[in-house]
């Protein structure tokens, strides 16, 4: 009998909503060099993309990225899986295929069984093997709470590459998952989650983003970013400023999970939302009568959330059914790249 405790007992907290707030970030980067003088260094910290890439021969670039956290489930083989599937992501956001894997790996070791890490790092290699990579090799520590991730190493063709400051005025934006994620992740570590909502989380968190690549191939397609922890307006608010643009979002087609508006006025908000909100509210600009519990939906931290795509608009409902073709249901038209200050206009 196994008698480890929770998973998310041992956590002050889980998923993505544990990244550090947008305005602490950008205060530790603040002084660090961009890139420096290196060529080939493609994209770097300047634009807060999702991944670095390097160029090799100016036809084939390699990505790099590396994502972990703390469990937002108890089930250890869910949380490798969850936390595998959000790492990968970077690659697919940026318009590459994933080609290995290494884990990060910081356990409790006096409160963690042997069985239960394994079950995690099984998790992990099981997404991993959907992707159709290997884990190579990683690192572990003793660590006071659980954390696991992986660092992911893709490759794409350069002429495919697609950052997240790239948007044109026009553009039409596409969210490939629903929303709602952290707002279910506070109700799961209070007791108050239903089986299905469950469910429903865990399969949209470990649904992977493959999508992303074959999009990156499509010139209508301007610029790609995945929503983690800052939200949709915190992620969108990033393309608007690497492209110099506003965003306008439309609230009522923002796809969400099915309980997630119904437990985001019950109160169930992740201490990450009103970070987020507090770092980067004042580039928002929201309808006077919009209810606090509809703002935490767009302020909420997603783990392993879905692609934020934008292209062309006359190409829109054409990709838009593509995508919801190759396995992402939830996604939806929910708004535009326009002319003006890099601000979020979040209309009804």
């Amino acid at each position: 009998m196994n008698t480890d405790p929770r998973l998310t007992s041992l956590a002050h907290g889980g998923g993505c909503g544990c990244k550090l707030a947008p305005s602490v970030l950008q205060e530790l980067l603040r002084e660090l060099p961009a890139g420096g003088p290196f060529e080939r260094l493609l994209v770097g910290t300047e634009t807060g993309d999702d991944a670095a890439i390097w160029d090799l021969d100016g036809e084939t670039s390699v990505i790099a990225t590396t994502d972990f956290f703390m469990p937002m489930v108890d089930d250890p083989h869910v949380f490798g899986r969850i936390a595998a599937t959000n790492a990968i992501s970077d690659v697919y956001a940026m318009g590459g295929r994933p080609i290995m894997a290494l884990a990060i790996l910081g356990m409790p070791i006096d409160k963690l069984s042997p069985g239960t890490i394994r079950q995690i790092l099984a998790g992990g290699a099981s997404i991993c093997a959907e992707a159709g990579i290997p884990v190579a090799g990683g690192h572990s520590i003793d660590c006071p709470e659980p954390v696991y991730g992986l660092a992911v190493i893709g490759t794409c063709p350069t002429r495919a590459i697609r950052r997240n400051s790239a948007a044109q005025a026009g553009d039409a934006l596409i969210l490939t998952k629903a929303l709602g994620v952290g707002i279910y992740s506070a109700a799961f570590k209070k007791g108050q989650l239903p089986v299905d909502a469950y469910e429903e989380m865990v399969a949209s968190t470990t649904l992977l983003n493959r999508i992303g690549a074959e999009l990156a191939g499509d010139e209508d397609v301007h610029a790609i970013t995945d929503v983690t922890g800052f939200g949709i307006l915190g992620h969108a608010l990033e393309m608007a400023r690497g492209a110099g643009l506003a965003v306008r979002l439309r609230a009522a087609e923002l796809p969400c999970l099915s309980q997630a508006r119904a437990l985001a006025q019950a109160g169930f908000v992740t201490g990450a939302s009103h970070r987020n909100w507090d770092s980067y509210g004042e580039r928002v600009v929201l309808p006077a009568d919009l209810p606090e519990w509809q703002r935490h939906l767009l302020t909420d931290p997603q783990t392993s959330g879905g692609l934020l795509v934008a292209c062309r608009a006359p190409a829109a409902q054409g990709l838009l059914e593509r995508i919801r073709a190759g396995g992402y249901p939830a996604a939806r038209i929910v708004g535009e790249v326009a002319q003006g200050e890099p601000r979020i206009h979040l209309e009804p």
